[in-house]
């Protein structure tokens, strides 16, 4: 690979100056202030619209409407702060899908990422028309190749075709779009995700005669890490973890410090009342739900359509928000698999500054090992 620094990455006519994407972490932990942030540093940044309603007084009174005037209000907000990037994640899964896919169309927002559930409907909702004129990005975030290639399939039929993928490994943060036995399953590694996945991308790259860059995700931590996403061919990351161990994360200081205080063992994997693995960071509050205890809420509306509200022990989203606000005692964080490693709170500006230089030397170490494998003494190296 021949960039000593990290290179730009080029999504149709968006070009972000630095291929790293802040990815989208609710309920509130990436808002405008970090988003915005991220964007000033050459990278993408992306709020989160789950949950963001919940951030609005009157939000109870009407749910549906809150989210939409919520996800507005910090799009516009994160583009006053920035003449960078911003991105805005929504997830399928969500009830209200539709809605607030409407509304961040109808803002000045750069791109959209769709996860959790494949976006098969996308091009219904907004209109094969739309998509095809519009400036906006639409960037489906799959667990495989097979995804992948289900989503074109399905959008295929309106000669259309998403403008990217972000492929997410097991070692991310979050909910997971992978069985417990996957996420130690080498056969389901972000190393044999990407390469696979690129493959179907150039099927369909030739076919619509557009080039779809596949972004890698999951696990990606230091400048290194980078490195070897672009060698397997990745045109850039998306990273999620790091960033909330900045002064911008729009998170409470106690939910960053949770962060610090972890150690390797504090990371979990919980069943999510949504019906699906997340990796989290162990605390009482998930302490007392594995003994069984039911944390009593009431509920506005089913905002996953995948959660049973009646036999749910809590209420994730809420229990994330009071995470998201430092009420640990009730509820609980999110992480990736390398959180354990964020040790202290710097600005975005100073993360993107040494990324940069652990990219650098990866490069450099890369450059040194090439030269001394071509001398057939040191070729084992």
């Amino acid at each position: 690979m021949k960039f000593p620094h990290i290179p730009k990455l080029r999504i149709g006519n968006l070009i972000a100056d630095k291929a790293i994407i802040q990815g989208g972490m609710g309920i509130g932990i990436s808002l405008s202030g970090l988003a915005s942030a991220v964007a000033n540093e050459g990278g993408i940044g992306v709020i989160a619209a789950a949950g963001i309603g919940m951030l609005e007084p009157d939000f109870k009174k009407d749910v549906r409407q809150a989210n939409k005037v919520a996800l507005k209000k910090e799009i516009i907000k994160a583009k006053s702060k920035t003449d960078g990037l911003i991105g805005v994640n929504i997830m399928v899964a969500l009830s209200d899908f539709n809605d607030l896919l409407l509304t961040a169309f109808d803002t000045p927002v750069d791109c959209i990422f769709v996860g959790a559930g494949l976006p098969l409907s996308v091009p219904r909702i907004l209109t094969p028309e739309r998509m095809r004129t519009s400036k906006i990005k639409i960037i489906p975030i799959v667990s495989s190749a097979r995804a992948a290639k289900i989503i074109f399939k399905s959008w295929e039929k309106y000669n259309c075709t998403p403008d990217a993928f972000v492929v997410e490994g097991p070692k991310a943060g979050g909910h997971l779009g992978f069985k417990k036995e996957q996420l130690i399953d080498s056969d389901f590694a972000l190393e044999k995700l990407v390469p696979e996945t690129i493959e179907v991308v150039k099927i369909f790259e030739n076919q619509f005669d557009k080039k779809i860059p596949v972004i890698a995700a999951g696990g990606i931590y230091t400048g290194s890490d980078i490195y070897k996403s672009l060698e397997m061919g990745a045109s850039g990351v998306q990273m999620a973890t790091r960033f909330v161990g900045t002064r911008e994360c729009d998170a409470d200081e106690a939910f960053k410090e949770a962060y610090i205080e972890a150690d390797q063992n504090d990371l979990r994997i919980i069943n999510s009342p949504v019906g699906l693995p997340g990796r989290a960071l162990k605390n009482t509050f998930l302490a007392d739900v594995d003994a069984g205890e039911k944390k009593p809420f009431s509920c506005p509306w089913q905002c996953l359509r995948t959660c049973n509200v009646e036999k749910a022990p809590y209420c994730i989203a809420l229990a994330l928000k009071n995470a998201m606000e430092g009420k640990l005692l009730n509820g609980f964080a999110f992480a990736g698999e390398n959180a354990y490693r964020v040790n202290k709170i710097i600005s975005v500006h100073e993360l993107m500054e040494t990324i940069e230089k652990e990219f650098n030397q990866a490069y450099r170490w890369r450059t040194v090992k090439k030269h001394f494998q071509s001398i057939p003494e040191c070729a084992n190296i």
